[in-house]
């Protein structure tokens, strides 16, 4: 499984230079609920709504979301070891929350921050 930040979907949506192949769509895609309100907030911030609102759609429903459970709330709030922005946090936590259900899952993001933290966190990192 490969979890989705939002540097990777939004690279997509946005048509950055550096963006994940089609065929990465096709796998097992997972992240957690706040993908969804992070990349709508940026849709409608750069008033994309309606250009890129079918693509949003059909992007977020090949991503399977887990919610933010009281479990992954409270990990999140625990020290890390490096520091983290608060919605990192976030989704470090859903991973090592999928993970220790014993899913195995490694994470996607362009966010060189957020490939720290997970080294740090020993989650394998998917490599595009």
């Amino acid at each position: 499984m490969i979890y989705v930040d939002s540097s990777v979907a939004l690279a997509k949506l946005l048509a950055e230079q550096r963006q994940p192949p089609d065929s990465f769509w096709d796998h097992d895609l997972a992240s957690s609920r706040l993908l969804e309100y992070e990349v709508w907030t940026r849709v409608h911030a750069r008033q994309l709504a309606y250009a890129l609102g079918d693509q949003t759609d059909t992007l977020l429903k090949r991503i399977q979301f887990s919610e933010l459970t009281p479990t992954v709330l409270a990990r999140a709030l625990a020290a890390f070891p490096v520091a983290v922005r608060t919605l990192d946090s976030l989704h470090l936590a859903t991973v090592e929350y999928l993970r220790g259900f014993g899913q195995d899952v490694a994470l996607a993001s362009f966010d060189e921050r957020m490939l720290a933290a997970a080294h740090a966190l020993h989650i394998p990192i998917y490599e595009f």
